[in-house]
């Protein structure tokens, strides 16, 4: 599994509770990973200025045809607002068909990089 560098959001210094979410998005075709990809890192770029955000790694297992992000959030409130994005909503209804997605959200007492990178293995 690739994952990229952490990329810190505003509030990567906050305190927890934190909220942690996983995106796990399984293409059907291969041939679409170029393009989510481009996608992706185009929206992580925003990262350091969304609202809420503490922290994020984008992640991908090529063989398993799978890609997504395991970000950090200050409140569940904030996290809703990134899934609003005119961006975000921009990819997921251009490759919502090309695959599945499954997404969890689970509260952090505190940010612990390794113990949450241990929730992509």
């Amino acid at each position: 599994m690739l994952t990229s560098r952490w990329i810190a959001g505003p509030e990567s210094r906050s305190p927890g509770p934190l909220v942690a979410a996983l995106t796990d998005f399984r293409m059907r075709r291969l041939l679409d990973l170029p393009g989510i990809v481009r996608h992706g890192r185009s929206l992580s770029r925003h990262w350091p200025e969304l609202p809420g955000a503490v922290g994020m790694w984008l992640w991908a297992d090529v063989p398993g045809r799978r890609v997504g992000s395991l970000s950090v959030w200050r409140r569940e409130e904030d996290l809703h607002g990134f899934v609003r994005l005119r961006e975000h909503v921009a990819i997921m209804r251009a490759y919502r068909h090309r695959g599945t997605l499954r997404s969890r959200t689970w509260e952090v007492e505190h940010l612990d990089r390794a113990e949450l990178l241990r929730a992509l293995r």
